[in-house]
């Protein structure tokens, strides 16, 4: 596991050694290729995608209270990988491979880069394997885009108490627009959220003796509904700042366990060739209810187009 890093570095190398820099054009990858835009017949988006979150309070049962906790860490990393294939450019099909790392009981936030799996406050390994598919549903709405994933849990139900991912199948449907404005400096880009989690809840998996990480089904039987905005200034074709809103909720649906929080950011992106894009942003939970983390998150991405 400790190898995901040094993976990401050198793909980054090879996608620069076969890559080469291009005169900057009107429009770059990183202003056309926002989620809302859909690959060409061919085409391929590969996008290694790294977060670290870290957090040293949370709020009550309940309750938005906070109260100080020892630090515990998150990392996660996502692969994605999509590729056009109909003619109008209008479908797009992909994969999504996720590996997690936690850690816990005031540890430094980079120690989880040790991947460890002690059994008791630390754990990690491959989490979920997503079989995705990225439609245009109105050819004269180009930047409006529909994603649909089902992610299904890969790890084992082990009898430890470190938590590593949810233990459920997520099935998550993503809307997504954006809008150009300002003689093309500027760009809104909207995400809208619905994500089922379908599995056995907390409370029968108890009595039918089957679970031995309960923690891990706390979201079972639930709806998950995040709103995004992002406000994009780009001070040359290739580069791209932003700050960023989200508003997310966890409604019950059988499992008697509900969460919503707020989160704020910035970030920002830049092409270094026509292959090749880098990202990183930084998020802050400003406020939650219910068990609810807040922490920061600190996200480095990769991303390569062909």
């Amino acid at each position: 596991m400790k190898k995901i890093i040094a993976l990401t570095l050198i793909l980054t190398i090879n996608f620069l050694g076969f890559s080469q820099e291009d005169e900057e054009t009107t429009r770059s990858n990183v202003q056309e290729f926002t989620p809302s835009k859909l690959l060409n017949k061919g085409q391929w988006d590969i996008k290694f995608f790294n977060s670290l979150y870290t957090q040293t309070k949370s709020t009550g049962e309940g309750t938005g209270e906070s109260f100080d906790i020892d630090r515990q860490n998150f990392f996660t990393n996502t692969t994605e990988v999509y590729t056009g294939v109909s003619n109008d450019s209008r479908i797009n099909v992909g994969l999504i491979v996720q590996v997690r790392a936690n850690n816990y009981g005031g540890q430094s936030a980079f120690s989880v880069f040790d991947f460890d799996n002690n059994g008791t406050d630390s754990r990690s390994g491959f989490t979920t394997i997503a079989p995705s598919i990225r439609v245009q549903p109105f050819a004269s709405v180009p930047n409006f885009s529909i994603t649909s994933s089902l992610y299904l849990p890969i790890f084992k139900d082990e009898a430890v108490s470190a938590y590593l991912d949810k233990r459920s199948t997520f099935w998550e449907t993503k809307f997504f627009y954006d809008k150009t404005f300002g003689g093309g400096d500027w760009q809104i880009f909207t995400e809208a959220d619905f994500g089922f989690n379908f599995g056995e809840s907390s409370t029968d998996a108890i009595e039918s003796g089957e679970a031995v990480n309960i923690g891990e089904r706390f979201a079972n039987n639930s709806l998950f509904l995040p709103v995004s905005a992002f406000l994009s200034y780009f001070p040359s074709a290739k580069s791209t700042l932003f700050v960023n809103a989200q508003q997310a909720f966890l409604i019950d649906l059988g499992n008697e366990f509900e969460q919503n929080y707020t989160q704020l950011g910035f970030g920002g992106k830049y092409q270094l060739t026509q292959t090749l894009n880098l990202e990183a942003s930084y998020g802050k939970i400003v406020r939650g209810n219910n068990f609810q983390g807040l922490g920061n998150t600190f996200s480095l991405g990769v991303r390569a187009l062909f």
